[in-house]
This record gives structure tokens, C-alpha cells and sequence, in this order.
């Protein structure tokens, strides 16, 4: 038991001096990436995780005239995650309650209907007192084409590049498969 201690120990301080020096080292987490969220099953996941990838970030919802979209995010998961896109879904029931679901519906309903394969988060909150430190900090940029300010509805992205920079908000009626986003994808994959 000494010394599984002992090891624990070394491998925690080891672990400690490798973040130190990754932050010495210019690799510290992007503000847009700095949060923790939880998973569709409720298991926490670090943004960070993303680090490195292009990342398109969507408010989702099941019940709205826009959920169509879930394909044309599905298609663009298939066709760039090999690339570096990370397609992100985050449930939101603030829009006309068009995710009333629980998690075990919400992840039923996007496979069943829409074969999505892409990452999924737990519902939130994207507007108001209760929203979740991602979207605080995410409707405060002035990013174009869209601009700052709250969400407006279901489907609203958010295109992170590789250094976590947020670089587009498309509108809810901007479809995933639209020229406009299409550009701006493969523009933020190019980018090392």
C-alpha cells in the first residue's frame, strides 16, 4: 500500500509539472473551450477536449421546424470529422418548449430519427439568469456574421477554430449545409 502511494504520488506530481509546463509552453485552454459541461448521460466533459479541432456548436431542439437540421449537422459531422470538426448539440427547451425531453429521449430521438452520431450535451439553459457559462460567455462576443447578444432560437451556431477562437454565429435559419457555413468550415479547417 506504501508504496501504491507512493506511486499515486509521483504520477499526480508528474501530471502537475506536464500541465505547468504545457501553460509555460503557450497551450493553455482558449476562453471558449474553458468550460465543463456534462454529457446527454450526465457525466461531466471538459471543452478542452476540443482543443485543436474546428468546433460548430448548436442549440438543438426536437419538436421545432428547424430540427430538420440535425441532418445536414450529421452529414457535416461524416464528411470533416476526419479533418478536425467536431459537431456539438446542446439541448435547449427555452424556445417554445421545443425540448421538453429527458436525456434518454432526446439521445432516442436524434439516433432514431436522424442517425446522429456527433457529440451530444445535457439540456441547458442558452438565454437568462440560469444560462450556462458557455453561452454567457458566448452571446457577449461580437462575432459576424450574426453579432452579439442572446440566443434567438433553436439551431443557432457557433464555428470555433483550431486556437479556440470563435470565428462565426450563423442564425437559426442558416442551414448547416448552406454555402455561408460550408465556407467557413473549410476555411477553419485549413488553419493549423
Amino acid at each position: 500500500r506504501i508504496l501504491s502511494y507512493a506511486l499515486l504520488a509521483a504520477v499526480a506530481a508528474a501530471s502537475i509539472q506536464i500541465a505547468t509546463a504545457e501553460k509555460k509552453a503557450g497551450k493553455q485552454v482558449p476562453d471558449a473551450l474553458n468550460f465543463t459541461m456534462k454529457t446527454l448521460d450526465g457525466e461531466g466533459v471538459a471543452l478542452e477536449k476540443y482543443q485543436g479541432k474546428v468546433v460548430l456548436l448548436v442549440n438543438v431542439a426536437s419538436e421545432c421546424g428547424l430540427t430538420p437540421q440535425y441532418k445536414q449537422l450529421q452529414q457535416l459531422h461524416e464528411k470533416y470529422a476526419e479533418q478536425g470538426l467536431a459537431v456539438v448539440g446542446v439541448p435547449c427547451n427555452q424556445f417554445g418548449a421545443q425540448e421538453p425531453g429527458s436525456a434518454a429521449e432526446i439521445r432516442n430521438f436524434c439516433s432514431q430519427e436522424y442517425g446522429v452520431t456527433f457529440d451530444m450535451l445535457a439540456k441547458v439553459d442558452v438565454n437568462g439568469e440560469g444560462a450556462s457559462d458557455l453561452y454567457r460567455y458566448l452571446t457577449q462576443l461580437e462575432t459576424k456574421p450574426t453579432g452579439a447578444g442572446e440566443i434567438s432560437w433553436n439551431f443557432e451556431k457557433f464555428l470555433i477554430d483550431r486556437q479556440g477562437n470563435v470565428v462565426a454565429r450563423f442564425a437559426p435559419r442558416t442551414k448547416p449545409d448552406s454555402p455561408e457555413v460550408i465556407a467557413a468550415t473549410e476555411e477553419a479547417l485549413k488553419q493549423e
